[in-house]
Formats: C-alpha cells, structure tokens, sequence
C-alpha cells in the first residue's frame, strides 16, 4: 500500500496535481455505468428518429411519451458521452422549378420574413419539392400557415404541370380549418407555376393576396422549406415501391406532423393544438 501511496505521489508530481486534488478528481470521475438508465430513455427516442432528433425533439418527446422532465444540458451530455450524434440535414438543392415565361407575373414580397404570425388563417406559405423514389420522381405540394405551423393542403403528383399547385389550392380551399381565406396571405419562390396567369387567376378567386420572394431570397419561404426538409428526415420515401405506397406515407406524415408532432417553437404543442390555442386567445 505504501508503495502505491508513493506511486501515486510520483505521478501526481509529474502531473503537477496535488494528491488531495486527484483524489477528489476520483470521487467525480465518469463511472461507466452512470446515466446508463438515461442513455437508454435517450436512445430509444433516438432511434425512433433515426439519428435525427436533436436535443429539442428528445426533451420533448420524453415529456410526452414518458412523462420524464430532463434536462436540456444533461441530454447533451449523454448523446455526447456514448456518440450519439445527429444526422444534420442537407440543403435541398432544388430551389427553381422551371423558367418562367414573358407572360408569367411576379408579386411584391408584402412577407418580408416577417414569420412571426400570431393569428392563424391569415399567412401562408406555399412551395414544391422533389421525392425520388425506386428509379422514379414524384413531387410534394404543400401549403402551410405561417401561424400555427399546420399544413393545410398539399398534393402528391408524379409531374410538374399546374395541377399540383391546382389542386393543392383547391384542397386549402376545402380545408374546414381554414374557413374563409378572403384577405389571407400567400408567400411563394417566383418558380413557374405561382407566377402563372391559372394560378394567380385562382388566387384571385380566393380574394387572396399574393406575395413572392425575391429571386435569389430563398430564406423568404423559410418556414415551408423547414417543413420539406422535416419530411425528407421523417419519411423513408426513397423505399416506396410504389407511387401508391408514396402517396400513403405522405398522408400518414401529414397527419402525424399536424396532430402528434410537438414543436419547440409552438409552445411544445402540436400545430393543430397551436392553431386552437391561438384561436382560443383571441
């Protein structure tokens, strides 16, 4: 024993620590086991997401489904301590659909990243995205209020023709959540098919205003393209066999985004219970 106090005296001198200051380094030290309980409630949500929930999402989540109130600081140290690291979206490349046209209008941009909405049914946002799946291409139209974070409508095609803006404006339209869109808002790209003549035709039967980003000013349709890139992590689209089997998962998501998806920014409510929080406050 003697000689390992000696030991320890040596190795202390060589580290330029004090022998008190190691033994109480020690007493602290990681123990492997520790957290290990809490690492496993963090991992199980993990894995729910696919390595692609942040600390945010696990809070959230352990709240709701576990009914565990943890800190934000702890689960950061334990996705560190035993490497559980996020998977960071990338940047989706497709920002243009296609060229517009001599006849095609642009629109002021009346948002001007103004996303801070507090009543819902008033500002939307609406864009495009491609969904590559089995050798094959499909694209997802959707619009969102800017409010409450609800996706209102959106439509799955396999081409780019008007009718995926068409209808995707038709089914906001028929929304019941959206009553009356008389005065509303909705922010677009200058992509081809919002600067159509069909298109703001359709708008302007709503009595709805329009308004687009500036061309190079993608961070002006920020909160829909947030949404596209939630999906992509979400959804194993790229697996659909079939077109059908795409446009299921699209479906399922959108409810479960809507009703079952707890957001930070929403006050850690789903959009659909943000939506009737803000109606109720009015």
């Amino acid at each position: 024993m003697k000689e390992i106090g000696a030991d320890i005296n040596i190795l202390c001198s060589i580290a330029g620590v004090s022998r008190s200051g190691y033994y109480r380094w020690l007493k602290h030290a990681d123990n492997p086991e520790k957290d290990y309980g809490d690492y496993l409630l963090i991992k199980e949500g993990f894995d729910k997401g696919k390595g692609k929930y942040g600390w945010r999402t696990l809070q959230m989540r352990l709240k709701t489904k576990k009914g565990i109130i943890m800190n934000h600081k702890k689960i950061i140290r334990i996705k560190k301590k035993y490497g559980l690291t996020t998977k960071i979206r990338k940047v989706n490349p497709y920002k243009a659909i296609m060229k517009k046209t001599q006849e095609h209008r642009t629109f002021e941009n009346l948002l001007n990243r103004d996303f801070k909405k507090t009543a819902p049914r008033q500002t939307f946002g609406a864009d495009i995205t491609y969904l590559p799946f089995n050798h094959r291409m499909a694209y997802l139209s959707a619009v969102k209020d800017f409010a409450s974070g609800e996706i209102v409508a959106w439509n799955v095609t396999q081409h780019l023709t008007m009718d995926i803006v068409l209808d995707t404006v038709e089914r906001m339209k028929n929304n019941p959540s959206a009553l009356s869109l008389r005065g509303a808002m909705i922010h677009t790209d200058q992509g081809f098919h919002y600067t159509n003549p069909e298109y703001i035709h359709r708008i302007k039967e709503l009595d709805m205003i329009q308004s687009m980003s500036r061309k190079g000013n993608c961070i002006d349709n920020a909160p829909t393209e947030s949404f596209f890139g939630h999906f992509k992590d979400d959804v194993d689209y790229r697996d659909c066999k079939t077109f059908e089997e795409l446009k299921e998962k699209v479906e399922q998501y959108m409810y479960y985004y809507n009703n079952e998806r707890p957001q930070w920014n929403l006050k850690k409510m789903t959009p659909v219970e943000y939506r009737n929080h803000l109606l109720t406050a009015r």
